[in-house]
């Protein structure tokens, strides 16, 4: 199955010249987002994964099917102030300005052996703050998995110590 098909692609949103990648339409079909899913585990499944781990919100959608059919753990990475106990923070830059994400403290254990899950793979700024995150509590980031990854932006580059897969590839 191409699930590159089942992506729609809207032009000019959220603002004009962006080439949005909206992944609600993989995830309604019910046959693309079990293909997808199982793709997925099939890549990782000689991995020995302990946990997953997915960004807020996207990587919730892939990550914990992921996790149910690994048989590991999932950890919500959120932005500052969603996660309800102790957490660890890290601030890290956006195009324009700063943001923080977060994951509690007592998520991951040293030495667990963690995949990084989210719909897209951009500058790969944010994955980057959850891999920092994930290895600030002792966890061994094996993999960073992605729907699509949008090869023009460079991100791959900013991640280039890390294991990358991506299923579906876009210039921008």
């Amino acid at each position: 199955m191409d699930i590159k098909n089942e992506i729609r692609v809207i032009e000019d949103f959220p603002k004009k010249g962006i080439s949005f990648k909206d992944i609600t339409t993989l995830i309604q079909n019910k046959e693309a987002f079990k293909y997808t899913i199982d793709t997925l585990k099939k890549a990782l499944e000689d991995k020995n994964i302990d946990v997953v781990v997915g960004p807020e919100a996207r990587g919730f959608i892939f990550g914990t099917p992921l996790a149910y059919a690994l048989g590991a753990g999932f950890v919500p990475v959120r932005k500052k102030g969603k996660l309800p106990a102790e957490t660890v923070s890290l601030e890290y830059q956006l195009e324009y300005g700063t943001d923080i994400l977060e994951i509690h403290k007592d998520s991951i254990k040293k030495g667990q052996r963690v995949v990084i899950v989210d719909d897209l793979l951009a500058t790969g700024g944010t994955i980057e703050s959850v891999a920092k995150l994930v290895e600030s509590l002792g966890g061994e980031v094996v993999s960073m998995e992605f729907i699509v990854e949008l090869t023009g932006l460079n991100g791959r580059e900013k991640l280039k110590k890390y294991q990358i897969n991506s299923l579906v590839k876009y210039e921008f």
